[in-house]
């Protein structure tokens, strides 16, 4: 079910500074005492294939993103330790040495669960053990939250495993809902900063789709 339009859970996470200092961090709260967008993106596993080109290219947009007023975290359900020796690895040997962004250490799985982002269901019932075995890898796809000043989630979207985001994207996003909240009016398709909006009404989209 789409969380998109509701309140990002209230759920405290622990969590990494770049420097390693364990923190506790609250995605709601930060949005809303803060008064800025946040930018939560979720990989599966540290010291893996296709997270460490995504933890830097997040890392290669971070000031683009701090221009447009907006937070940025990674999360995976690693702890706090491996997170700290991903950090401390160099990015030619695979590493994240040089992001600087706080990541989440979801090892509860307490917030993946509740936005339903696990690779894992109940399986058969074990007699022996008394109890429903997990199958899947019990980590989190690819899932990423934009989330406004009011704690509201404007944006939600899961990649698969194997499939990267496009980090662009997600700026062009950003841009997007900023503009609907200043402006009052809605963004077509394909719209980016700069370009013409609408307003929300068959006579504005006529005309854009007249001028396009």
């Amino acid at each position: 079910m789409s969380l998109v339009g509701k309140k990002f859970p209230n759920i405290t996470v622990d969590a990494i500074s770049e420097m390693g200092d364990n923190l506790k961090i609250n995605i709601f709260e930060e949005a809303v005492n803060n008064n800025k967008k946040v930018l939560l993106f979720w990989y599966p596993k540290d010291f893996t294939f296709v997270c460490p080109t995504e933890l830097h290219a997040f890392q290669a947009a971070l000031p683009e993103f701090e221009k447009r007023n907006t937070i940025v975290i990674g999360a995976s359900c690693d702890t706090n330790e491996v997170h700290f020796a991903w950090l401390n690895t160099p990015k030619n040997n695979g590493g994240i040495e040089g992001v600087t962004y706080p990541l989440l250490a979801d090892t509860t799985r307490n917030l993946s669960a509740a936005l339903g982002i696990l690779d894992a269901e109940a399986g058969a019932y074990n007699e022996d053990a008394d109890t429903y075995l997990v199958e899947g890898s019990n980590v989190t796809y690819r899932a990423t939250y934009l989330i406004d000043e009011t704690g509201k989630i404007f944006h939600e979207s899961v990649n698969d495993m194997p499939l990267g985001r496009n980090v662009n994207e997600y700026l062009r996003l950003v841009d997007a809902y900023t503009h609907i909240q200043q402006k009052g009016e809605v963004c077509p398709a394909n719209w980016e900063a700069g370009k013409e909006a609408m307003n929300a009404d068959r006579n504005s989209t006529a005309a854009y789709l007249s001028a396009n």
